[in-house]
């Protein structure tokens, strides 16, 4: 499989496929496809698996698409502005994601559920508390909410971020969500209540523009308009 990544506000990524290659999406993933390209939905891995997903922020069933006859060609667009990262999963390099992140990937990629192991803490934590990992052989194709910036973490290095922020990281690093200091700071601090802390070593990939923090804006808007 070859992909180039085209656009930069509302992104699309275009997928040549050789003969009998297979794409796995969300349904409403695909944008465009040659017309040998043959879609079949399944849970991919059964039951178990597909609710996995669900918890996860993706639907119970996925879409495969595979190139008959010859080469094909598929691509997947972005749902909301900001960025598609590719990634190559294989044993010892998985990865984490924020709920939803996940946009396409080849056939061997596995996508499960990602518990943060303080559970006390993650049941109030937001979008810190549930993201999906991802596992297998393939490239992996997320979507990230606006701008990406990516850091270097070293044994033992640590960084706070603002819950939603957290749009990936290489499943090196260890994750957990600590309260705001404070009541006075978590009241009227206006930074919520939790924070995400990551560990390294490992990779992390933070995302400026999270859609919850745009839907809590609108929201607002809306409300004041009535």
């Amino acid at each position: 499989m070859r992909y180039q990544i085209q656009g930069e506000t509302l992104p699309v990524v275009i997928c040549e496929l050789e003969g009998g290659e297979t794409m796995i999406t969300e349904g409403g993933g695909m944008a465009w496809m040659s017309p040998n390209m043959k879609m079949e939905t399944s849970t991919n891995g059964g039951v178990g698996k597909a609710f996995g997903r669900m918890f996860s922020g993706e639907a119970m069933f996925q879409n495969n698409y595979t190139a008959v006859g010859g080469a094909g060609m598929i691509a997947f667009a972005s749902s909301f502005p900001g960025s598609i990262r590719a990634f190559e999963i294989s044993p010892g390099n998985e990865m984490v994601f924020q709920k939803s992140a996940f946009l396409a990937g080849e056939a061997g990629v596995d996508v499960s559920i990602f518990f943060n192991k303080k559970v006390g803490a993650g049941l109030f934590g937001g979008e810190g508390f549930i993201m999906q990992k991802f596992s297998g052989n393939g490239t992996v194709f997320a979507e990230f909410d606006g701008h990406v910036v990516e850091y270097e973490l070293q044994a033992g290095q640590q960084i706070v971020v603002d819950t939603g922020h957290l749009a990936g990281m290489t499943a090196s690093c260890k994750m957990e969500i600590r309260t705001v200091p404070g009541v006075k700071n978590m009241i009227f601090g206006g930074e919520g209540f939790f924070n995400t802390v990551v560990t390294g070593p490992g990779r992390i990939w933070l995302q400026t523009m999270p859609i919850s923090n745009v839907a809590a804006v609108l929201r607002n808007y809306i409300t004041t308009a009535k």
